[in-house]
């Protein structure tokens, strides 16, 4: 990628803002980290981003390699953008700046997607003993956003959107910011319900470690 925007140094931290630095950019990347997306629903999650913003970014991270476009098979035939594996291999990098950025001394405020709301599982997820065996299906904002989770034998393997539908052991369902402060509290928020096994969420909540 060449522009206005390049540091111009060999320094690896330098390219790889070249690449993912400017504004939006991580939290497009953040937003395919569950699996694939469509236009409509990047501008959805990140309703801040204006179309041409959103356009843009996306250009720039597929030039870069970042991300891929690929069209779905039929019958549903949309196009969406995935992350590359190359892509894939920021997952520390979120995993460094959410524990990071919970420090921050400053009060965090402002909205929070259902993939971010998500991925908080994922980047405090700490290995609980005695280890678990269990599935979960969370869904979100009266049913907009469904995602699946599984845990085995206390280690977290799978979080991914779509349904596991009846193979759940656990359904958690709930508007986005009351999942958020359950997660974050480790305590089942009011407006959130669960059914089937609730001492499994129990054990999830308790191995998500939040800073």
């Amino acid at each position: 990628m060449t522009g206005k925007r390049e540091y111009g140094e060999a320094c690896p931290v330098a390219r790889s803002l070249d690449i993912i630095g400017d504004r939006w950019a991580l939290l497009i990347v953040r937003e395919l980290r569950l699996g694939p997306k469509r236009f409509s629903d990047l501008q959805a999650s990140l309703p801040r981003a204006g179309p041409n913003v959103l356009t843009a970014r996306l250009r720039e991270l597929t030039e870069s390699g970042v991300i891929a476009r690929r069209r779905l098979p039929p019958p549903a035939g949309s196009l969406v953008y995935q992350l590359t594996e190359w892509g894939s291999g920021l997952e520390p990098v979120f995993d460094a700046l959410a524990r990071w950025g919970m420090r921050s001394p400053v009060k965090r405020e402002g909205r929070l997607s259902a993939d971010s709301v998500m991925l908080a599982i994922r980047s405090f997820f700490d290995p609980a003993d005695p280890p678990w065996t269990a599935t979960y299906e969370f869904r979100l904002d009266a049913d907009t956003d469904v995602y699946r989770l599984r845990v085995v034998d206390g280690r977290l393997v799978e979080l991914a959107r779509g349904d596991l539908g009846d193979q759940a052991d656990a359904l958690v369902e709930g508007d986005r910011m009351a999942v958020h402060e359950m997660i974050e509290t480790a305590r089942v928020a009011q407006g959130v319900s669960i059914t089937g096994d609730r001492r499994a969420v129990e054990r999830l909540l308790a191995a998500v470690r939040v800073p």
